[in-house]
């Protein structure tokens, strides 16, 4: 099972980058519509200001272009048990253990999702725009531009950039939650910036429309996830745990129909995560949020200095797992929230 899925994900990956060409190259011919152009062009300029204002690596990484034709990268598969938000891990060489796998065929994702529903497990296979790797592809081209998300709102675009470029900087090999928060925290950094010096002014309320959305959306499901954590670590039975959840999952859903019908004036983007929501597709949430206030924090502490605060979360990087998670605790203000 392993040798076939780092097959699919060897061959996928493969014919990513062999769709994709040099952005120069889609600019000299007549073929980009003058959306697409614009668009191209507009990553050009957060890919030199990544290096240039974030110390982000200078490399061939978005330098290039592919149309796949689909509408994700890749499709991520995470599961957890009925009565946990721990996600099930793989392990693998290079990245070591993570709570998700990544399929580049929708169907194939379904079926492996399919499979551990089977053995009782909670599970959310859900669309993935981009991904990393980690700087080791640069001979093959590096991490492309895609279609599946080179026409999102400008704010997010760079976040985008920024955040898959911050995980060729530092990468700890089996902490997800470290990776992601790191990256996270230089995504918000990043983009900050950006929007501040680079963008408009229309693409900048834009943005701030999306970010209090996102900033109701992650309070709201934070604490949906503390409380079941309390459920579940309760000592109640079974019986009691599974109404506990139930009554917890409704009012979860909603409170979303409540921000949808009010702030949000109808915003439908998040009606999918709650329409599924469970186990996996709230556990999964926490490796991208978990750490960030820390980072932040760790962040301001080395003087708003880029290249200072990546070799701290370096030496981070390089502690054992007990003792990065207690320096990170440290770093975590009084009143961060989770999530």
């Amino acid at each position: 099972s392993s040798v076939s899925y780092l097959a699919q994900s060897v061959q996928g990956h493969l014919r990513l980058v062999g769709a994709a060409r040099p952005v120069s190259a889609w600019l000299a011919e007549a073929q980009p519509s003058p959306e697409l152009r614009e668009r191209l062009v507009l990553t050009q300029r957060m890919r030199d200001f990544a290096v240039q204002s974030l110390a982000l690596p200078d490399n061939r990484s978005y330098r290039s272009y592919a149309d796949l034709g689909r509408p994700a990268a890749v499709w991520n598969v995470v599961a957890a048990p009925e009565l946990s938000l721990e996600l099930v891990t793989s392990c693998f060489p290079v990245v070591g253990c993570v709570g998700y796998r990544g399929y580049f065929e929708q169907a194939a994702a379904e079926a492996a999702g399919d499979a551990l529903r089977a053995q009782g497990l909670e599970v959310s296979v859900y669309p993935v725009p981009a991904y990393s790797t980690l700087g080791k592809t640069n001979l093959l081209g590096g991490d492309p531009l895609l279609n599946t998300f080179i026409r999102w709102p400008e704010g997010e675009l760079a976040r985008l950039i920024f955040h898959e470029l911050a995980h060729q900087v530092v990468y700890a090999e089996g902490d997800t939650e470290f990776n992601e928060s790191f990256a996270t925290a230089v995504e918000r950094i990043g983009g900050e910036r950006w929007l501040a010096t680079e963008a408009s002014e229309p693409a900048r309320q834009a943005q701030a429309t999306l970010d209090a959305r996102r900033a109701d959306f992650r309070s709201l499901t934070a604490r949906t996830r503390a409380e079941l954590q309390a459920l579940y670590q309760s000592g109640q039975d079974e019986a009691a745990r599974r109404a506990g959840k139930s009554r917890i999952l409704a009012r979860l859903r909603a409170e979303h129909a409540e921000l949808k019908a009010g702030r949000w004036q109808g915003f439908q983007g998040y009606d999918a995560f709650f329409a599924r929501a469970n186990n996996a597709s709230l556990g999964v949430l926490a490796a991208y949020h978990q750490w960030v206030p820390a980072f932040v924090a760790l962040f301001e502490q080395q003087g708003r200095d880029f290249p200072r605060f990546y070799a701290e979360v370096a030496r981070l990087a390089a502690l054992p797992a007990a003792a990065r998670r207690a320096t990170l605790l440290t770093l975590m203000p009084a009143d961060a929230p989770t999530g």
